[in-house]
């Protein structure tokens, strides 16, 4: 009961976490018992307080919702074949109608270490671009941001991680993206995470508890022209400032259900947040940088405590 328990909470936490939501954690492969299980489907859904992606927001500090499926096929008890779908509401600059996130990899395992490599593809449909001295565009955002209309982008992605015991793993992930949000910057995510379970002698009735937490790095280049600054060094692109962000929490969890509490943080200041974001609701004039002369700031990167309902499960369980 307590493996079953820690791969559902695994899956609710790959698809329901900090991605996009479901893109930096690792999902453990089953073994294929025959060949009536070799195929499944994995099904998730969540509700959050807010939709943080890699100590960002994405919802504006609002509200989201998930909805997710993936569907597997076990070529054998040591390696697994996936693609998925999944959604989130979101509130963007540019006023994209919601995030659709569509990947697909492979989860090869050797005994303790289970292997995912993949591609990742973030999808924001019905996204207008503002920007007043580009042709084609409304103008610039209220407070003098802009953002173009298509900010979809893809990520390749590896990832490891290790199970001491059912108590106790740890693991580590890369992405490479060569224009984060089509900003034209490339950018590389680094991240490690380390996860405790509670032994199942703690709880009754289905009941479990985990702490985990996670620190990654984004090393990010320079956008192209669209978002330069005219009359400046920065004409042809701004470098954004790469960062550092990290996460700690504990969760509870039931059966399929996980609710999961945690904080979010990050090092950038308002400054480099408005200038990676291009929030909408920045103000301000203090925050000044070379690459933010106006002074806006963004709390979007600032610390954030948020409150995640959860559920997830694969179509076998049932069978």
């Amino acid at each position: 009961m307590m493996k079953r328990s820690a791969c559902l909470i695994v899956v609710a936490a790959s698809l329901a976490s900090s991605s996009a939501i479901a893109a930096d954690m690792v999902v453990k492969a089953p073994p294929a018992a025959s060949a009536s299980s070799a195929w499944d489907v994995a099904i998730t859904g969540a509700l959050m307080s807010d939709y943080n992606f890699r100590g960002i927001t994405q919802s504006n500090h609002q509200p989201s919702a998930q909805v997710g499926v993936e569907p597997r096929y076990n070529f054998s008890s040591s390696l697994q074949g996936y693609v998925g779908v999944s959604g989130e509401s979101i509130d963007f600059p540019n006023r994209a109608a919601a995030e659709m996130d569509l990947y697909g990899g492979i989860r090869p395992t050797f005994g303790k270490l289970t292997l995912d490599a993949g591609f990742w593809y973030y999808y924001y449909p019905d996204g207008q671009c503002f920007n007043g001295a580009v042709v084609g565009c409304l103008p610039s955002l209220p407070n003098g941001n802009v953002i173009k209309q298509d900010l979809s982008f893809y990520e390749w992605y590896a990832k490891a991680i290790y199970t001491v015991n059912d108590n106790f793993n740890f693991g580590t992930q890369i992405w490479y993206s060569p224009s984060v949000l089509n900003s034209g910057a490339p950018g590389i995510y680094y991240t490690g995470n380390v996860t405790l379970t509670a032994p199942t002698t703690w709880f009754t009735n289905g009941l479990g508890a985990y702490v985990s937490g996670d620190i990654g790095y984004w090393d990010l280049g320079r956008s192209d022209a669209f978002y330069g600054i005219a009359g400046t060094a920065f004409a042809t692109g701004v470098p954004y400032k790469s960062y550092w962000n990290w996460d700690a929490g504990i969760a509870f969890t039931w059966r399929a259900i996980t609710l999961d509490l945690r904080y979010y943080g990050t090092n950038l200041n308002k400054a480099n947040c408005n200038v990676f974001t291009s929030d909408q609701n920045a103000s301000g004039t203090t925050n000044v940088a070379p690459t933010n002369p106006g002074g806006l700031g963004s709390d979007w990167c600032g610390a954030a405590y948020i409150a995640k309902l959860s559920f997830a499960t694969t179509i076998n369980t049932f069978k």
